[in-house]
This record gives structure tokens, C-alpha cells and sequence, in this order.
């Protein structure tokens, strides 16, 4: 075990935030810092790998670590499971690694139902109107969609107040060195460096 054990982050956004820009700049520009692998029943695609992109597995090993609690959350996405393994995490953060978890409003709360102490962020947009500006942006979505997408946006964002912290993604730079600055303060919290603080104390005799 580290010294000074890992930090779980727990973000969650609706589609078209920009949660998965900002994801991937934190994963590449803060040391430290993993993405949560999740396990999975779906068969891997190509180019996947095994402990980096999902740990899969088979279906009666995915029924055998739900019966058993070994998943903090999990979900069926059409024909296929996906889950976050509870193991897994403790050893990341035992480790001093700390943890990225990209996940839903539904998930978050399971998560942080089974790990109190996972740091909850959920990122805003600045509007319902430059939320839908974006969505309409990536061209793909017609009108029957976008209401849809709006609606689901909406129900998401009035989960708001289960999060520890709350930024608002209305310059992507401003909004990365928020979630940076969520991320390095939570490193210097006090329950996480009393042990050495301890150690530096025990040298003045």
C-alpha cells in the first residue's frame, strides 16, 4: 500500500458538455492520474486491448461478480454488460493511483453509494441553448433526437447537487483548469497526507 493512497474522481456531464474533450486532456496532462477500466461482456473490437481498453469477460464470470458485490456499478447496454470492479479500484488507490471515472448520473450515485469518499464533479454547460447549439453541431441528430437528447440533458442536470464540485464548460480552457485544479487539491487533503505529514514529523525526533 502507498503512503498516500489514490483519489476515485467520479465525472459526470449530458452529452455535449464536452466531458470526453476534457476527460482525455486530464488523463494526458495530469500525472497520476487513470482512466477507470471497466469489465465487460461484449467481445472485444479491433485494436482493443485487455486491461487497457475493458477487462472482458464471459457471462457467467460478469453473473458470478455481480452475486458476489464485485462491481460498485453496473449497467446492460443492449445484448452486453458493462461494470466498474470494485477490486480493482481498491488496489488502483491502495496504490497511490488515482482514478477517472466517466460515468452517468446513475452510476455516479451507485458509485458513490459504495465509496463515499469517490470526489463527485459534474460538468454544466453554460445553457440549454448552447447545449443544443453543440448537439446540432455534430450533425447527426434530427429533430425527434434532439428533443430527446434535450429532455435527457435536463434530467441529468437536476442531478447537480449529489456532486462535490460543479464546473461550468463555457471556455473549454478555463473549464480544464477547473477539473485540474479539483483534481491537485484533492492531492493535498489533509486525510490523504496526514500519513506524511506523520513521517516528515517522526525526522525532527
Amino acid at each position: 500500500m502507498a503512503s498516500t493512497p489514490g483519489s476515485l474522481f467520479v465525472l459526470s456531464a449530458p452529452s455535449g458538455a464536452g466531458k470526453s474533450t476534457l476527460a482525455k486532456r486530464l488523463l494526458a496532462e495530469v500525472p497520476g492520474l487513470a482512466f477507470s477500466v471497466s469489465f465487460t461482456t461484449r467481445p472485444p473490437r479491433p485494436g482493443e486491448v485487455e486491461g487497457r481498453d475493458y477487462f472482458f469477460v464471459d457471462d457467467a464470470t460478469f453473473d458470478r461478480m455481480a452475486a458476489e458485490g464485485g462491481f460498485v456499478e453496473w449497467v446492460k447496454v443492449y445484448a452486453h454488460r458493462y461494470g466498474t470492479g470494485r477490486e480493482w479500484l481498491r488496489a488502483q488507490m491502495e496504490a497511490g493511483r488515482d482514478i477517472l471515472l466517466d460515468i452517468e448520473t446513475v452510476g455516479a450515485r451507485a458509485v458513490k453509494a459504495a465509496l463515499p469518499e469517490a470526489v463527485m464533479i459534474f460538468l454544466l454547460p453554460p445553457s440549454a441553448q448552447e447545449l443544443e447549439r453543440r448537439l446540432r453541431g455534430r450533425g447527426d441528430t434530427d429533430e425527434a433526437q434532439m428533443a430527446l437528447r434535450m429532455g435527457h440533458a435536463r434530467n441529468e442536470m437536476l442531478q447537480f447537487e449529489a456532486y462535490d464540485h460543479l464546473v461550468v464548460n463555457d471556455d473549454l480552457e478555463t473549464a480544464y483548469r477547473d477539473l485540474a485544479a479539483v483534481v491537485l487539491a484533492e492531492r493535498s487533503r489533509r486525510s490523504r497526507r496526514a500519513p506524511e505529514a506523520r513521517r516528515i514529523l517522526a525526522t525532527f525526533g
